[in-house]
């Protein structure tokens, strides 16, 4: 698996992931919803996007030489 996520792209993934998780513990009609959150904090520790990779999209900063 070569990484597609960028460092700001992983943070505002890792964000939303909690804030969806935090959906788990509330009363909330929708709470199961909450479980949706354990994608973006997968992908943003594994820096890996299935569906960047299915476009061919990349965030990480490209090396120049």
């Amino acid at each position: 698996m070569k990484k597609n996520v960028g460092n700001i792209d992983r943070w505002i993934r890792f964000a939303i992931g909690i804030i969806l998780l935090s959906l788990l513990f509330t009363d909330l009609s929708f709470k199961n919803i909450g479980w949706v959150g354990l994608i973006p904090i997968f992908t943003a520790l594994f820096k890996y996007c299935p569906l960047y990779s299915l476009f061919g999209i990349s965030t990480c900063p490209t090396k120049e030489d």
